[in-house]
């Protein structure tokens, strides 16, 4: 595959997405460890649908990236911008490691500082949001830990093996964002 340093962090850079991984996107979200996460496991994925998705995303330009491990040239995972208003100066995010072994070791939160650097600094965002499911306490503390703070809920709006469970919705602010993570920024 080949991929492109777009936004260099410390371990990982974010590259423009590559339809020839719609096939590494179809069997994380057919893995239930991974897709119940981002509350796709009621969803079916085909290759056909997933690379559908994918040219639609390159064509009209969307922000979202490939998520690659610096030093193994490896996808690792995928973030990106859903939805972005320059007017009102407003974007939402999601974020997927999808490959098991990087998940816990940090790489979320950096490449959730790579994307929140761009958005701010380069995109002229000022405010940036997700919505998260109350189960997954473990992104739940990576958004903390990068800066976001929760500003509500959708109580009991998603079903998953026999329980409901809360839409977490958090953001962060220009102002509250600390750091200078892209290192190959040129000014």
């Amino acid at each position: 595959m080949k991929y492109f340093k777009k936004l260099i962090g410390e371990r990982i850079y974010l590259s423009p997405l590559n339809i020839e991984d719609a096939e590494k996107y179809v069997e994380w979200f057919c893995d239930f460890k991974t897709a119940d996460g981002i509350a796709k496991s009621g969803k079916m994925m085909t290759i056909e649908a997933e690379k559908e998705w994918l040219e639609n995303s390159i064509k009209n330009n969307d922000m979202n990236f490939a998520i690659i491990n610096l030093e193994k040239d490896e996808l690792i995972g995928t973030c990106g911008f859903n939805k972005i208003n320059y007017q009102d100066r407003e974007g939402t995010i999601g974020i997927l490691i999808g490959e098991e072994k990087y998940r816990s070791n940090g790489y979320g939160t950096e490449a959730l500082r790579l994307i929140l650097d761009y958005g701010f600094n380069y995109l002229n965002l000022n405010n940036i949001m997700l919505t998260v499911k109350s189960f997954n306490e473990r992104a739940i503390n990576c958004y903390k830990k990068v800066g976001f703070t929760e500003f509500g809920r959708r109580r009991e709006s998603y079903y998953l093996n026999g329980k409901y469970y809360d839409d977490v919705y958090m953001d962060i602010l220009f102002k509250e964002f600390k750091g200078n993570y892209i290192k190959n920024k040129n000014i």
